[in-house]
């Protein structure tokens, strides 16, 4: 069968710029210097970041099914901590916005660093699928598209542009193949270290993209979400609802929303790009959305390369091991609830396009090697001055092979506030036991569910 790819160049000649999948001979590292999932298998020189052997797949004798997930290092003490005194002997191992954080709030934000432990781990359908993928999957439209034969892996184990490396953190493993369903909430805390909870939300998130095994899964979407708010009182029953597509230079984000004064489910193209999220008190925009989300158009993407930084990693204390009140302080999230790991990340820098518009100028990723998704992210604005920081951080769901990383603290420098977004400590995780059809996903299907109309 003829890919998109091939037949825009048969047909136009040079129209369509495509970004080639890599040799097989390149491919073969796969397996043998790089894990099944691109990264370097080894260990590095020092011994601080250990070698990739199979992640984390057994529980610890703690875990209960159907509860929190426990933490399987909870007895592990730090092995150093990183304060505005000593920053500058780890600055190469630092984000610009980790940096800012400690030199900003010298007597109350610190690091501690714990023992690295890399585990990742994922199911074998998604790892043989991802080796394929190696070989055989390419992007369109200067990067912008994917083609859907990339679909039940991740699409570029072996990376050689920052577009598929965004791919690749759009497309992260991290519902399973049925979705997740969960209770969130998100946080704002303002100078004065007055804190809000600007929304709790019941939310479904799944990504048709792994779904290869449902017949009724639209091949050009690769996810889909929704959510209604509960609190607070003046906005429970609000609903909105975001699907992406493969191309969305062809078929653009559809997105939605339902307001129970108006009853009626209107589309919402704004949510996009620097559009503040309004349930998130306007502390992030709609393209940052677990760092990054979306089309990439207005942005230059660049693969700078990897490098080791100290990342939120492991961090089921966070995530599920304290009460929701003790994470917070005046203006940052409690150092004593975070663990911090050093690992291998992938580098890339975004440059906002000439002509284009947006709140940034520049925008730099750091992604965690193997999952794609914890990691680091700064924002300038358009004077240059650093703006936001955030960092996400992750989780391995070890009796489901799933790494999973949707937590984050974003800073905002100019309003010297910041927030917690997708926090369960309030709330429920879970993982579908099975997908729901195509046919109850639609906009009206899921206002009439969970609304009385």
């Amino acid at each position: 069968m003829i890919s998109r790819f091939a037949l825009s160049i048969v047909l136009t000649g040079i129209s369509t710029f495509a970004c080639a999948a890599v040799s097989p001979e390149e491919a073969q590292k796969l397996g043998n210097t790089l894990t099944l999932f691109g990264a370097i298998k080894a260990g590095n020189a020092e011994g601080t970041i250990p070698p990739y052997q199979g992640g984390l797949r057994t529980a610890p004798a703690d875990f209960e099914p159907g509860k929190a997930w426990a933490d399987p290092f909870r007895d592990e003490k730090p092995l150093y901590r990183i304060t505005a005194q000593n920053v500058d002997q780890y600055a190469d191992k630092l984000s610009a916005g980790q940096q800012a954080l400690l030199k900003k709030y010298p007597d109350t934000w610190y690091m501690d660093v714990y023992p690295s432990h890399r585990t990742a781990a994922y199911p074998d359908n998604v790892l043989k699928a991802t080796v394929r993928n190696a070989t055989g999957c390419e992007t369109f439209n200067g990067g912008l598209s994917l083609e859907t034969d990339c679909r039940g892996g991740l699409p570029f184990p072996i990376a050689k542009t920052g577009n598929e490396m965004m791919w690749n953190q759009l497309l992260r493993y991290k519902n399973g193949p049925t979705g997740v369903l969960d209770e969130h909430t998100s946080w704002v805390v303002d100078s004065n270290g007055n804190i809000t909870k600007t929304a709790q939300q019941r939310a479904y998130e799944e990504f048709p993209f792994y779904q290869t095994h449902l017949e009724d899964r639209d091949p050009e979407v690769y996810g889909r979400a929704w959510s209604i708010n509960t609190e607070p009182a003046r906005r429970a029953g609000e609903m909105t609802g975001i699907s992406d597509f493969l191309d969305p230079t062809e078929k653009p984000r559809r997105a939605w929303s339902y307001s129970p004064g108006q009853r009626r489910v209107k589309l919402a193209p704004e949510f996009a790009y620097d559009t503040p999220v309004a349930s998130q008190g306007g502390i992030s925009l709609f393209d940052e959305l677990q760092m990054f989300a979306g089309k990439q158009d207005r942005f230059d993407f660049k693969l700078i390369g990897r490098q080791e930084m100290y990342i939120p990693y492991n961090a089921y204390k966070w995530y599920f091991g304290i009460e929701a009140p003790e994470q917070f302080m005046k203006n940052h999230v409690n150092p004593a609830v975070e663990r911090w790991e050093l690992h291998r990340v992938y580098v890339v820098e975004a440059t906002l396009k000439p002509g284009q518009r947006h709140v940034y100028s520049k925008r730099r990723y750091y992604m965690d090697e193997d999952t794609f998704g914890a990691g680091l992210y700064d924002a300038w604005d358009q004077e240059g001055n650093l703006y936001r920081t955030v960092y996400m951080a992750g989780v391995q769901i070890y009796d489901k092979d799933i790494p999973y990383a949707t937590k984050l603290a974003i800073f905002d420098f100019n309003k010297n506030m910041y927030g917690v977004l997708n926090d369960f400590l309030t709330g429920r995780l879970e993982f579908a036991e099975e997908a729901p059809s195509n046919s109850t996903q639609n906009p009206e299907a899921i206002v009439s569910k969970y609304t009385q109309r």
